[in-house]
């Protein structure tokens, strides 16, 4: 058996980017965002149902947890889903889920 630790650095990483896929507006924020790729905060307003005040709070818990890229253009932002983290995080079963036809 090998012996292997894992340090605190790695494991509050892991654990924030639990965190943000644990709560149902920021799944539906991450179904939206590989559903239609790159979209502005203010459809996502729309699409989703959220005041603002409560969609920015998702979207930075999913930003500092690089679930979530996001691009300003002109005085909007647009956000679209790193592909690479989450890939890289949820199991196959899930991952069928999000992104059923591949």
């Amino acid at each position: 058996m090998i012996n292997t630790t894992i340090d605190d650095a790695t494991l509050n990483k892991y654990e924030q980017k639990f965190k943000a896929l644990s709560d149902k507006n920021r799944l539906k924020i991450i179904y939206e965002l590989n559903q239609k790729g790159k979209v502005c905060v203010c459809d996502l307003t729309d699409l989703l149902g959220l005041p603002q005040s409560k969609l920015s709070y998702h979207l930075k818990m999913l930003l500092d947890a690089n679930i979530i890229l996001m691009e300003r253009i002109g005085k909007w932002n647009y956000y679209e889903l790193n592909e690479e983290e989450i890939k890289g995080l949820l199991s196959d079963k899930l991952w069928c889920i999000f992104y059923p036809n591949t």
